[in-house]
């Protein structure tokens, strides 16, 4: 494996394992104790970089609940020191919906049950999960500056950034990464690239294969039908996304023939290779999928190629994608 430096210090895997789905949003939660050995598997693959969140919670078939970072905390606690955890905070989800909040004394109160259920003394990388309308980004900012010196973080980043608030936050305490939607199916934040480079602040790209589509894994035929599988009600999984997004997985399966790769590993490779501090999490509850996507770390394009893919896919028509929750 790879690695990459997010901000100014932070060393990861040049691909990261996303493990929400153990838990959470795709269907029912994966067994406790496979999902442990699953993150292990990961670890020994030579991943070093792991993100949760506090709002990852799942219902088990026996009525328990699966909380994604007492997951994380249980399969990484004696390889701690090796390892970077990032997890989230601000969030509750209500339904399909999201609630923002993150007033200064519920970030206290979530660092310290993440810090427990992590079975950890610090998280390295903590993240707004979401923007909250009714906190100013300098008031977050400062909770953060206050957290760095108290020990309990040692970096923080924010998801779903926009450029203002970025920079508002990163004037009080420097970010070291932002976490945002990215894929070949949507790249609209792109348009931040400059201020990333300005500012010195990585990129962790979640959904790297538009939740899964770009994997080459389904078609048509594919159904979700266990109750929490969100991707039932994506855009891109729908039947007739299919034969919207035809020319564009033939790009793909084209591109992995002549890389000796699978569609997957072109879709991470694609972002790896265009920006040195881009690092894609794709997530996935099985040990061939996660290799698979760890082996996209070798694959190298140069400029001139990566460019040729983005005049391909600005030019090449696909279906509407899931750009996140209301």
């Amino acid at each position: 494996m790879n690695y990459k430096i997010l901000g100014k210090d932070l060393k990861v895997s040049a691909v990261g394992l996303g493990c929400m789905g153990f838990s959470h949003a795709y269907g029912a939660p994966t067994e406790i104790n496979e999902a442990i050995r699953t993150i292990r598997s990961a670890y020994a693959m030579g991943y070093n970089f792991f993100d949760t969140a506090e709002c990852y919670v799942g219902t088990c078939a026996d009525g328990t609940l699966s909380f994604n970072e007492e997951l994380v905390g249980r399969a990484l606690k004696d390889v701690r020191g090796d390892v970077v955890i990032a997890t989230k905070f601000g969030v509750k989800h209500e339904g399909r919906h999201l609630l923002t909040d993150s007033r200064p004394e519920v970030i206290r109160r979530s660092v310290e049950g993440s810090l427990k259920r992590l079975k950890t003394d610090h998280i390295d990388l903590y993240y707004q999960h979401r923007i909250d309308p009714n906190v100013s980004a300098e008031e977050v900012a400062s909770v953060m500056a206050d957290l760095i010196k108290e020990g309990k973080i040692t970096h923080w980043g924010i998801s779903e950034a926009n450029e203002e608030y970025l920079r508002r936050a990163n004037a009080v305490c420097p970010v070291t990464a932002i976490q945002n939607r990215y894929s070949m199916m949507y790249r609209s934040y792109e348009r931040l690239f400059p201020v990333l480079e300005e500012l010195k602040v990585g990129f962790v790209a979640f959904s790297p294969l538009a939740n899964g589509v770009l994997s080459a894994a389904y078609n048509s035929y594919s159904k979700f039908e266990d109750k929490g599988d969100y991707r039932a009600d994506m855009p891109q999984f729908q039947p007739q996304a299919y034969e919207q997004n035809t020319d564009l997985f033939a790009m793909l399966k084209s591109l992995a023939e002549r890389y000796s790769a699978t569609p997957a590993q072109i879709s991470l490779a694609w972002m790896m290779n265009k920006k040195p501090y881009i690092v894609p999490i794709p997530g996935s509850s099985k040990e061939t999928r996660i290799r698979e996507n760890g082996g996209a770390a070798e694959i190298k394009l140069t400029k001139e190629e990566v460019a040729l893919i983005d005049d391909a896919l600005d030019r090449v028509k696909m279906s509407e994608v899931f750009g996140g929750h209301k």
